[in-house]
């Protein structure tokens, strides 16, 4: 496996909605610009969402013109239907996020409807989209798993990635978004869906409640995928699974993964500093295994 895999960093959006406390915009900017300048060069900078929904992606469109500036890098936001898309243009985003999950109950209690339904508020965004020459990229929720419908069954999954590629999206994120799969199950929904679009188009966005993100990775990546959806400090979690934590943290993606000889062009070292500074924003520690030994490496070592 000795090619490139790209990380896209969620630490900004998914990461930063699920906690508790919102986040300045001031203190948003900066932690892209940090997450840039490490050499993420693709990362998910908000959602035009209804403040009262998600209060911590509130002033969304501050925050995408607050890194407008930033060059050699690609900034995504996700819209959940028409005028979460007007609000994302008028902002300037090039590429936008729609959303669906692979479990009907997972649908009904996040957005408040079925699979379907969800479907027919985001085909005007993509029709727009298309128009306007921005791409789209879909997420698929629950891949692996739902706290609502159980175990999702691989041809569920394959079937809406086949729905979301038809409208446009050019890559498909598959979300286990409450962290409950393992290899076995990751491979099986992979070759399921490898077989309704290309392991090119198709990224991994796994949650590591159980402790199984890195090995699904893995998995993934001996199926051919090479983009992977990832979280500096592993920030992030599900408010509709209790006790599901963040998404895989970045530090321990890069670790895994520079280890086994695959170029990430990520620095560590300011990584881990990102890391740090948000952490401090927080106020609580990274839950990232790499980061967490870093950072007592290097106590140890002043």
């Amino acid at each position: 496996m000795s090619d490139t895999v790209r990380i896209i960093e969620m630490g900004p959006r998914d990461g930063l909605q699920n906690e508790k406390i919102p986040v300045s915009v001031e203190a948003r900017i900066a932690f892209v610009e940090a997450l840039v300048a490490v050499g993420l060069s693709t990362v998910e900078v908000g959602a035009f969402v209804s403040p009262k929904a998600i209060p911590q992606m509130a002033s969304s469109d501050q925050v995408l013109r607050g890194v407008s500036h930033v060059t050699g890098a690609e900034f995504h936001v996700l819209v959940p239907n028409e005028k979460g898309y007007d609000a994302a243009r008028a902002a300037g985003a090039q590429v936008v996020s729609v959303f669906a999950a692979a479990s009907e109950g997972f649908s009904r209690a996040n957005i408040n409807c079925s699979i379907a339904d969800s479907i027919e508020r985001f085909k005007p965004v993509l029709a727009r989209a298309k128009a306007d020459g921005v791409k789209v990229r879909g997420y698929i929720s629950c891949v692996l798993g739902c706290p609502f419908d159980g175990e999702i069954k691989p041809k569920a999954v394959a079937d809406l990635a086949r729905t979301l590629w038809d409208l446009g999206c050019y890559e498909i994120s598959l979300g286990d978004t409450i962290g409950v799969g393992t290899p076995l199950k990751a491979r099986e929904m992979l070759r399921a869906v490898k077989a309704e679009v290309a392991a090119d188009r198709l990224a991994m966005h796994f949650h590591d409640t159980y402790g199984q993100a890195l090995a699904n990775l893995y998995a993934g990546m001996e199926e051919g995928v090479r983009v992977i959806d990832s979280a500096a400090g592993g920030l992030g979690g599900c408010p509709y699974a209790p006790g599901a934590t963040g998404n895989v943290a970045t530090e321990d993606v890069v670790y895994m993964l520079e280890g086994m000889g695959m170029k990430t062009g990520v620095d560590m070292e300011k990584l881990l500093v990102t890391t740090n500074a948000m952490s401090v924003v927080l106020g609580k520690p990274p839950v990232s295994r790499v980061a967490s030994a870093l950072n007592a490496k290097k106590i140890r070592n002043s």
